[in-house]
């Protein structure tokens, strides 16, 4: 079994603490939103570490390159994906604690992604990091691999996979106001509706047409049981 406590980074990894950050995370992002970040927040993970959290993020999220050459995202698709999304500042927000982990994650994961090499004979580029190396087919296999349930390391790779999905689905580090404004891909490939004029978001149409139940007589003016 490899953990993160087997791999060099300036504070050792250790199991527990690993395991503490991840339940911490993963309480934290039911519990409040993240506030806004600044674009070059994942700039302090480093090049190296930030192409392997792109190309995970974009193995479970697929999109379009950002440029010719794209290394980390394959571009299996067209259209946004989570990297677009801003799934590695969701990872690396100062408000998670998982954030001081991610180095060592990046390196578990490209771990995996030499032994994965290895195994299936594949020449690795030595000019990128492992995971970014392997061909999409081969990360979509491995990383599937990685929610086995006999995988130690499988917690790591859940709450990644939760917060990549948040990064899409709801842009977990802006407001909504503020992602809807600046057309955040995600929101937009799922049609996320505009708030009405004053800001506030209304559904009138219910998922049946109707109401799933009527509204009891003493009902506050602002929705709340008598």
């Amino acid at each position: 079994m490899l953990w993160a406590d087997d791999l060099v980074s300036p504070d050792p990894l250790h199991r527990r603490g690993l395991l503490k950050a991840l339940v911490a995370t993963a309480v934290f992002m039911t519990a409040a939103p993240l506030a806004a970040l600044p674009a070059e927040t994942a700039s302090a993970l480093g090049s190296w570490n930030t192409q392997t959290l792109e190309a995970f993020a974009d193995t479970l999220i697929p999109g379009q390159q950002r440029y010719a050459g794209d290394a980390p995202i394959a571009g299996a698709v067209t259209g946004p994906g989570a990297v677009q999304a801003g799934a590695v500042q969701v990872l690396a927000s100062p408000q998670l604690p998982l954030a001081p982990w991610l180095p060592g994650i990046a390196s578990l994961l490209d771990t995996h992604a030499l032994a994965w090499a290895a195994t299936h004979l594949l020449l690795l580029p030595p000019t990128r990091p492992a995971f970014v190396g392997l061909p999409f087919n081969h990360r979509t296999a491995l990383v599937a691999g990685l929610f086995d349930s006999d995988e130690p390391d499988r917690p790591v790779w859940q709450v990644l996979a939760l917060l990549v999905g948040l990064a899409f689905d709801t842009a977990a580090h802006l407001s909504t106001t503020t992602a809807i404004t600046r057309g955040h891909p995600g929101l937009a490939w799922i049609d996320f509706p505009a708030a009405d004029a004053d800001g506030l978001w209304r559904f009138p149409q219910h998922s049946y047409n109707r109401p799933l139940a009527d509204l009891h007589p003493h009902t506050t003016p602002s929705g709340s049981p008598a």
